[in-house]
């Protein structure tokens, strides 16, 4: 457990949070509260007192303005201060994402946990080593000096010491830093230390690390959990939502559920929803309550006609990517032109729970409890949406059931927010399945179409990729203002949407033009197919789309698919993946389908590569189809990955392994499904995820290690490939090509047939 956060001494201190860090070895006495609320007010950006604190008793703790949604980016967080310091790790706890306690460095975000808030974390531990040493050296009056576990001492005269908790434990570093000015993900700061060189590691790229929250939650003994936030006093909320999507109240009958005790409906202009001082009663109240929705034309089309929708539809926003050579005379002059179209449906991000958030509004100020992945931002939207400025709106970040993009949390919290203002008391909404998989932000449905020009002697001149679809972030990725939430949009804020798709990544040689046209929401407001943030957004099915393609092209040209790419990648780094996939799979080179099959069981191996920011990552993956069934087994996953420099390999690997099993899911099974009214999958039967039968056999993983370079993002860049790598090697089991995910049996059949 890296932080606890004890709510009893919260709410007798009447507003005094107190954070107790526990440190795995060290008994109860030694754990010192490392804050008291109040003391860390004077919170600034360029000061080195936000990063990095020494306790009394020398342990140390870091705060940092991200939050680890259980990958264990935290451990990764304390390897980089404990090497920069020379502390033990188990000496090193974190604080999170508390905005009374952080600086706002964007939440979860964009696998910058250790790219970007490390790099801070690194300069500032490197800082308060440096001052830390320059106290120590005029104490024991020597210059030549060491550090072990936080204790420095007279090079050759260890007798002549002193220790960091005497330095300076209990009190701030008043020091200031460089910034660069930006709140967020780009965040940076710098001081006169330089940190120290790979060569000088001791901890970083080493193995061992050990996540510190798997025990209590194995044991339940996580107090930080957001479902087990209660307060005195507090209610109990549930939102009520329409049956046709779109439809408003136009009356509401309070007498339909004057027999549950305490219940108290609210609306405000299109928001309805309900308190109860039990939650039993706030459901039964919620099922209970006649609501008179409005008469509205159903929003959506036919399910089976959404990619004909999406080809038809008129684009409000084209990206075109810098164009490389003369694609117009690569297809003037070409012998031929491959082409191919593929499809991708909305996904929901079903947590492993419905979200819940806590609010209590008060006429001046506002406390929040959420477990979304960015507190800052949920800051944001509750100033803006209760006109208060940010400092009266606090927001304590607690361990949610995940999230991974923009899902349910934050319109929970300002569903909780919108109750507590209205009733004048703290309440707690927490959903149930069918609100938060009918309801939550979805990843876009989207169409790809991939051409390219090849010459007589099967050389590719030149390639042209289009993606169409709806926007990856039509109301941005979090809930940083009040429209992007489901109450904001209901209570009549103005919409500001993103129109934004995206291209694939990657080093390919041949002249390239890449365009991403972006299409209007089937509804534009409080739709159940609103489109945000999922996990590496919109790139598993770009990706899908170009590396399928390049398996085709590959074929087309007679070549093997390794070969393909070593043949027209450019970056060392792309070759250096491929290569390394390549001879961990024991790839056989071979062109086309070989259809393998032995007992009724078709095998086949399908490779793809992608690149994420400076990460680079190839994919080689062994399915098993059943020929009567047409049961699809991804059954071995094999992945190279480099992502610059490895903090905590381990960990790394962990992090990969759940990239894989959750990229599977959304590859193979995973689908949205509506009617014209509403969205029809609602729960783990309408939309299941992947099953334990179904999850692969082996998982093997090469770490290219790149010390001499910054540690890059690590947590999303394997969604990439992962779903073109299932249908290449569909392709080579079966000689079917799928080109619309999911990538399901009944889809093989119908292909065979």
């Amino acid at each position: 457990m890296t932080v606890q956060m004890n709510r009893r001494e919260f709410l007798s201190a009447g507003g005094a949070l107190t954070v107790s860090v526990l440190l795995p070895g060290l008994s109860a006495g030694a754990n010192a509260a490392v804050v008291e609320g109040g003391s860390r007010l004077g919170l600034k950006p360029d000061q080195l007192s936000s990063y990095i604190s020494i306790n009394a008793d020398g342990s140390v703790v870091g705060w940092v303005g991200k939050v680890d949604m259980c990958q264990g980016t935290d451990i990764g967080w304390i390897r980089i201060i404990a090497e920069e310091l020379d502390v033990a790790p188990e000496r090193v706890s974190m604080v999170q994402g508390n905005t009374e306690e952080t600086v706002d460095q964007g939440g979860a975000s964009g696998s910058t946990g250790i790219w970007f808030a490390g790099a801070a974390l690194r300069n500032a531990s490197a800082e308060a080593r440096r001052v830390l040493l320059d106290m120590a050296a005029a104490k024991l009056g020597s210059n030549e000096l060491v550090v072990a576990d936080g204790t420095v001492s007279v090079k050759g005269t260890p007798a002549r010491k002193v220790s960091y908790a005497e330095l300076i434990g209990g009190r701030q570093f008043d020091v200031a830093l460089e910034w660069n000015k930006h709140f967020g993900n780009e965040l940076a700061v710098k001081g006169k230390a330089k940190p120290k060189s790979p060569s000088e590691y001791k901890l970083v790229g080493t193995p061992g690390a050990r996540r510190r929250d798997i025990a209590p939650k194995l044991f339940g003994d996580t107090p930080n959990n957001m479902v087990d936030v209660k307060l005195p006093g507090m209610l109990h909320g549930r939102v009520l939502r329409p049956a046709v999507a779109g439809a408003v109240p136009v009356a509401v009958d309070e007498a339909s559920v004057k027999d549950i005790p305490g219940v108290q409906v609210v609306r405000v202009k299109d928001f309805i929803g309900l308190v109860a001082p039990r939650e039993w009663d706030a459901v039964r109240a919620a099922r209970a309550l006649k609501v008179t929705w409005s008469d509205v034309k159903a929003p959506f089309p036919d399910q089976k006609k959404i990619y004909d929708h999406i080809r038809a539809a008129k684009s409000m926003k084209r990206d075109e990517d810098a164009k490389s050579g003369d694609v117009d005379a690569a297809f003037a002059s070409a012998a031929r032109v491959v082409e191919a179209t593929y499809e991708w449906p909305f996904h929901s991000h079903t947590s492993m729970a419905p979200a819940c958030g806590v609010a209590d509004m008060r006429a001046d100020s506002a406390t929040i409890w959420t477990g979304g992945q960015k507190p800052h931002h949920c800051r944001d939207g509750i100033a803006e949406m209760f006109h208060l400025p940010l400092e009266k709106v606090k927001v304590w970040s607690m361990v949610g059931p995940g999230s991974y993009g923009r899902n349910d949390s934050g319109d929970a919290t300002m569903d909780a927010a919108v109750l507590s203002k209205a009733v004048g008391k703290p309440v707690r909404v927490q959903y149930m399945r069918h609100d938060a998989t009918q309801w939550d932000p979805k990843s876009p449905a989207s169409v790809h179409v991939s051409r390219a020009a090849v010459d007589k002697d099967g050389k590719v001149l030149g390639w042209q990729f289009e993606s169409k679809g709806f926007s990856r972030r039509e109301f941005f990725r979090d809930e940083g203002t009040p429209e992007r939430t489901l109450a904001g949009q209901l209570t009549g804020w103005p919409l500001k949407p993103v129109w934004l798709l995206g291209v694939p990544s990657e080093s390919y040689s041949f002249a390239k033009r890449k365009t991403s046209d972006t299409i209007a929401p089937l509804l534009d407001r409080a739709s159940p197919l609103r489109t945000s943030h999922f996990r590496d957004p919109g790139g598993p099915q770009i990706h899908f789309a170009a590396e399928s393609f390049m398996d085709e092209l590959a074929l087309a040209t007679n070549t093997d698919a390794v070969e393909f790419r070593l043949k027209y990648l450019t970056n060392p780094r792309d070759l250096a993946v491929v290569k390394a996939v390549a001879e961990k799979a024991g790839w056989q080179s071979h062109v086309g389908a070989r259809k393998q099959l032995r007992d009724g069981v078709y095998t086949g191996q399908g490779f793809a590569y992608a690149v994420r920011g400076q990460t680079r990552v190839a994919v080689v993956v062994d399915v098993e189809v059943d020929r009567a069934s047409g049961r699809i087994w991804a059954k071995r996953f094999t992945v190279a990955h480099d992502c610059g420099q490895v903090v905590a390999p381990n960990l790394l690997r962990q992090t990969l392994e759940a990239q894989i099993v959750q990229t599977a899911s959304r590859a193979m099974i995973e689908e949205v499904t509506f009617d014209n009214k509403n969205v029809t999958s609602v729960d783990w039967s309408g939309y299941p995820v992947l099953d334990i039968k179904d999850a692969p056999d082996a998982i093997d993983i090469v770490l290219i290690d790149r010390p001499e370079l910054p540690p890059a993002g690590a947590g999303e860049a394997t969604c990439r490939p992962l779903p073109a790598a299932i249908a290449n090697a569909i392709f080579d089991a079966t000689g079917v090509r799928l080109r619309q995910a999911p990538l399901t049996a009944a889809r093989l059949k119908a292909a065979w047939v």
